[in-house]
């Protein structure tokens, strides 16, 4: 009996092996056509090749209650040239958000305007916090393009000194999404190391809703939607 287990147990393990090899190359084809896609998005036309120029860095921050402790957050950074000059640059950063990581790829002007943004990955509810994906573009609720987010950084209007529209029911995956974008100017200013006072850190000290408030705004969402739906029909 043992005998069979083990042979089963190799068996199982070799054929994983199997299919791992032959899943590995094309996920990574998909990675790199959706990552090519989307520095087109959040990019000026570009004449150079970003992916293979790329650079790494590391935003340093300081816990504001003990700068002695700091978070690392990995960047990439992708420069977009036309014709031997700088057009803009695209920085991957990611947060965690309600879900999970919450990835983001964002283009700057080389003055450092935000062009446009793309959710790289993400495991925000569906329907919610994934709105994300299109909040904060051009025409949408929370838009932040054309926007430097500087020094004091970008914030939901729900905390001090926040201006920007939080998506609906989904305070904590907007606060994620703006701090991976004030962790992107960061690395596009060259700041590795922010401290207490820094944008991306007054992000860590904002209190998230609780469980209870993010369900109580749902529901009331869903009470709104379900009205305006039921008054929708009675118009046809």
């Amino acid at each position: 009996m043992l005998l069979v287990l083990t042979g089963v147990t190799a068996v199982s393990v070799a054929l994983l092996a199997v299919v791992n090899d032959l899943t590995k190359e094309p996920i990574a084809q998909a990675q790199a056509k959706a990552l090519n896609d989307a520095l087109l998005v959040v990019l000026p036309p570009f004449d150079n090749q970003p992916v293979a120029e790329c650079k790494t860095d590391t935003i340093r921050m300081k816990d504001p209650k003990d700068t002695t402790k700091v978070t690392l957050y990995p960047c990439v950074i992708y420069e977009g040239m036309k014709e031997g000059q700088l057009v803009g640059k695209a920085i991957e950063s990611s947060s965690l958000g309600f879900g999970g990581e919450l990835k983001v790829l964002v283009g700057f002007t080389p003055e450092g305007k935000i062009i446009n943004y793309s959710l790289l990955a993400h495991t925000e509810t569906p329907g919610l916090g994934d709105k994300a994906s299109f909040w904060f573009k051009k025409g949408g609720k929370g838009n932040i393009t054309d926007s430097i987010p500087g020094k004091k950084g970008l914030h939901v209007s729900k905390d001090a000194g926040g201006t920007v529209d939080a998506i609906t029911a989904s305070t904590i995956t907007s606060r994620a999404f703006l701090k991976a974008i004030n962790i992107a100017y960061q690395a596009f200013i060259g700041e590795t190391t922010v401290d207490a006072t820094s944008s991306a850190t007054q992000q860590v000290t904002e209190e998230p809703e609780s469980d209870a408030q993010t369900a109580a705004t749902q529901q009331a969402d869903k009470q709104v939607a379900d009205s305006a739906g039921t008054a929708n029909n009675r118009k046809e």
